[in-house]
């Protein structure tokens, strides 16, 4: 199954003067019979290799990503499940085989902790864009980098908000219309939502017509302060809504005790604590906390308090929640993703 942009119509197309180009990945799913991580054991390797070779054919990244229908069927609707049951292209299969996942369809079903993890995915790309910003030379491919992940983190903002309410839609045109029309009127009454509305237009048009960077350093670090700000507002916003808690700045919510992840299994995340910590997981504060609250415990103080590396309490819990030895900004961007590459 062909999945992503592409598998919902409305993968980015980049004019050049070669032509019209592919932009985005191309994200297929293998639906394999049996447990998954056996399975990636099994043909991981082999699809690896596969990919590698369709990518330097394509001029794109191509993807393959095992799962099995079993799982699906059984699993709780997320917002890249109903994205994919909604939008995709079967290269070998038949419709009939997504029987009995039709609760992936029902996008007012989509929790809350969902639109948290989309907006902790897209403010990482804000700062990753942020650490590119502050070296001294930004490169064309550099350039190009955080234009992207800019444009990712609009169209977030507006997406959302809209699964706040329960009105996410697979197609971005109509989260677009949804966002720019009467039927989001309910959202205007938060304060930025004009702001916001501004940056998903430009979300939704270049997602669909991407174009190669020509601003320079200075521009884009103005554009990624406007962005990142709005980000801030929301972020406190909907953790507020969802944890029914008041956050007035980045920090209070970092350091709060409260559990962030609290719709997992408190004996499943200390088994992967242990897993992954080792010992030091039984004596360690949060053992039975879902490690992506460790994501969330550190995001807002790297991306939007700029004095936590020179404050030592923030440093403390910087090093703590990353196990992290780094002294400089760089150095805890690096410890953090990679902690977000497994839990993100």
């Amino acid at each position: 199954m062909l999945g992503g942009g592409y598998g919902r119509g409305e993968g980015g197309v980049l004019r050049t003067v070669a032509g019209d180009r592919p932009y985005n990945d191309l994200e297929f799913y293998v639906f394999v019979r049996g447990h998954p991580r056996l399975n990636e054991r099994t043909y991981g390797a082999a699809l690896h290799a596969v990919a590698e070779e369709l990518t330097a054919a394509a001029g794109v990244d191509v993807e393959f990503k095992l799962d099995s229908l079993a799982r699906l069927r059984r699993s709780p609707v997320t917002m890249f499940t109903y994205d994919l049951a909604m939008g995709h292209r079967w290269v070998l299969g038949t419709e009939e085989l997504l029987a009995g996942c039709a609760h992936h369809r029902r996008a007012a079903d989509i929790p809350l902790h969902e639109a948290t993890r989309l907006l902790l995915n897209r403010c990482t790309g804000l700062l990753l864009a942020h650490e590119r910003l502050q070296r001294p030379v930004l490169t064309a491919d550099e350039a190009d980098f955080v234009t992207r992940n800019l444009a990712k983190a609009r169209l977030a903002l507006g997406d959302v908000l809209l699964a706040a309410v329960g009105r996410y839609h697979w197609s971005c045109r109509e989260r677009g219309r949804l966002i720019a029309e009467d039927e989001a009127a309910d959202l205007a009454v938060w304060p930025w939502f004009p702001a916001v509305r501004e940056q998903h237009r430009r979300g939704v048009e270049f997602k669909l017509r991407p174009e190669r960077s020509l601003a320079t350093a200075a521009q884009l670090r103005a554009e990624w302060e406007t962005v990142s700000l709005l980000a801030r507002h929301l972020w406190l916003w909907i953790e507020g809504r969802r944890l029914q808690r008041r956050f007035r700045r980045p920090r209070e919510y970092a350091l709060c005790a409260a559990d962030k992840c609290p719709e997992t299994s408190r004996l499943r995340n200390f088994a992967l604590n242990l897993w992954r910590r080792g010992l030091r997981a039984l004596w360690a504060c949060g053992a039975t906390r879902y490690p992506r609250e460790r994501l969330l415990r550190t995001l807002p103080l790297l991306l939007w308090e700029p004095a936590a590396l020179s404050q030592s309490v923030l440093l403390r819990h910087l090093r703590r929640e990353l196990d992290s030895t780094a002294e400089a900004f760089s150095g805890f961007v690096s410890d953090y993703t990679r902690l977000w590459a497994r839990y993100r």
